[in-house]
């Protein structure tokens, strides 16, 4: 006899979500949980993903940017609704900045109460909201369109010029109930996500035309370069052409800091001198002085900031942002090097002598004078001392992951200390944005299994500091050096109304930052001398436990702004 009364097998928008998920090769989550997502960490843990719980959203959503621009994955930040999603809006608007692909997915309140506005718990319009701030937003409303509404997700977040996408997810979404064949049937194993995009050979040969009647030619390497992981390809383009190559901070690793054509220490020199540049997944924003102005030459220069560019970039509308590009090369960045390489031929001929050796001249007289000042060992330590240390542990693990952040702590760590691989270097990037220490350290260790150093200004640490709590809970191999020197800049300020309150930049002298590791489990330890700084580096990389060295600086090492005081209205006022 039929039992006419069986049902089939269900499913629900929890179980669709995991499994579009894992369908398409995402195994970490970042989140936070809470209303209405937390049966949903839980059940994906169950599910055999792993999920990375922070103490801020926004520290979360670093890591899933991150954590984006390492795989080339999207990585995924879960947050509740409301306050929850907003805190990870900051993340999600520096990952479509920084061209870091992540989904920031979100559960939110009900369609039907927002859009009455009856004050539901935690009511906000998220989509509307998220828009203006990412590539791609998008609302699944119905469980048989998760599957669609995840892939959209993924797709939107890795084509093209790769960026941040939102996701929403109503509360009551996850409850609904469906027949587990069909639910099963409804998901999308995206296919080719990120597909190539070849240059035209119109504009691959208008590019080496451009190339070969240079006189001081360079490239210029930006974080675009390095996420592209076409590694290969882009030092065999550098070593083939016999061309100096400038690397952007994130691009640094690309070919090793110490090869002979890097024109790292020689910046200032090359970029006014180069008649043609070859920019690489590097865009002419203010990290560039958008391609003009002092930095280029300027009014007064023999060229005059009269440089002639070639572009490769994915977006056609980079080109011309700020000054003419004469051979824009539009594809994705393996391509178009893969293109280049195959036009040059065998017998390509190498940059000017004159050229070269004049690069070569000016770095290796600065690289010398750099290590004069690295060869010194003052008490206390300053910057230069301090992260000589850095460069020496760095250069000894070459697998280590960088993590870098500050003002002063930022700008010197950059220029001081070398990269030897790809994508090991991780910082603040377009915005500058200060924050990003912790979630970053986290994922770097998540997705590479790789010890992690995070190089901090202390002040840059109070943005994330809480993390160390996550990084000790899931035991990652991160060792924390906060550049201490009592404040913002520096520590030296004092309030100039001979009042009570500190001055607005100065914090607690003394701060025992290593007594926070400790306090959840960690090795803390206080750092007064390059000597034992460098026993407590060493040791935190051998055992891969969770380490924060409190590195005690001169209070007065730093400058206001550290090297972009041009853009502060304070200091270029007191220039004048």
């Amino acid at each position: 006899m039929t039992n006419d009364t069986q049902t089939a097998e269900q499913t629900d928008g929890f179980h669709l979500v995991i499994d579009a998920l894992k369908l398409n090769g995402i195994s970490n989550i970042y989140g936070l949980p809470g209303i209405p997502i937390t049966d949903l960490t839980r059940m994906l843990q169950a599910e055999g993903m792993r999920v990375i719980s922070f103490r801020h959203e926004q520290n979360a959503g670093n890591a899933a940017a991150i954590a984006g621009f390492m795989t080339g994955k999207p990585g995924i930040c879960l947050t509740v609704s409301a306050p929850g999603f907003l805190n990870g809006l900051t993340a999600l608007a520096n990952a479509t900045t920084n061209c870091f692909p992540m989904i920031l997915i979100s559960g939110s309140s009900e369609r039907e109460i927002v859009d009455l506005q009856q004050g539901d718990y935690e009511e906000m319009d998220q989509l509307a909201i998220a828009k203006p701030l990412c590539k791609a937003a998008f609302r699944v409303l119905n469980a048989e369109d998760i599957g669609v509404g995840i892939a959209r997700a993924i797709r939107s977040a890795v084509s093209g010029r790769p960026g941040g996408v939102y996701l929403d997810l109503p509360a009551k979404l996850f409850g609904q109930a469906m027949d587990a064949a069909a639910g099963k049937a409804s998901l999308i194993k995206v296919v080719d996500p990120a597909p190539r995009q070849i240059p035209a050979p119109d504009a691959i040969k208008r590019a080496l035309d451009l190339l070969k009647s240079a006189k001081k030619p360079l490239i210029l390497l930006g974080k675009g370069a390095a996420y592209a992981q076409a590694d290969a390809d882009i030092r065999l383009l550098v070593e083939k052409s016999g061309i100096p190559y400038l690397p952007m901070s994130m691009a640094k690793g690309l070919l090793p800091d110490t090869h002979e054509q890097s024109a790292s220490a020689a910046r200032s020199f090359v970029l006014p001198e180069a008649d043609v540049v070859v920019l690489v997944g590097a865009r002419l924003n203010w990290l560039l002085s958008h391609g003009k102005g002092k930095t280029w030459g300027g009014k007064g220069h023999k060229n005059a900031g009269g440089q002639k560019f070639i572009q490769i970039d994915i977006s056609p509308t980079e080109a011309d942002s700020n000054v003419a590009i004469d051979a824009p090369l539009v594809g994705d960045i393996g391509s178009c090097v893969a293109a280049l390489l195959a036009g040059m031929g065998s017998n390509w001929a190498k940059p000017p002598a004159e050229w070269t050796s004049a690069v070569t001249e000016r770095k290796n007289k600065n690289v010398a004078k750099m290590a004069e000042t690295l060869a010194k060992d003052p008490s206390p330590m300053n910057y230069h001392s301090s992260l000589n240390v850095v460069r020496d542990i760095v250069k000894a693990n070459p697998d280590a992951i960088l993590v870098n952040e500050g003002a002063n702590a930022l700008d010197f760590t950059r220029s001081i200390v070398d990269m030897y691989k790809p994508r090991k270097r991780l910082d603040v990037g377009t915005w500058g944005v200060m924050g990003i220490g912790m979630g970053f350290a986290v994922a770097a260790a998540v997705e590479s299994g790789q010890p992690v150093i995070a190089i901090e200004g202390d002040s840059a640490f109070g943005f994330s500091g809480m993390e160390v709590e996550t990084i000790c809970r899931y035991n990652l191999p991160v060792c924390i050096v906060i550049m201490n020197n009592n404040g913002v800049y520096r520590g030296d300020e004092v309030n100039v109304t001979g009042g009570k309150d500190p001055s607005p930049l100065v914090f607690v002298k003394g701060a025992r930052y290593d007594m926070l590791m400790q306090a959840f489990g960690g090795v803390g330890v206080q750092a007064n001398t390059t000597a034992e700084l460098r026993k407590a580096m060493e040791e935190a990389i051998k055992s891969r436990r969770p380490t924060l060295i409190n590195a005690i600086i001169d209070e007065g090492a730093g400058t206001e702004s550290g090297r972009i005081t041009s853009l502060n209205p304070t200091s270029a006022a007191k220039k004048k």
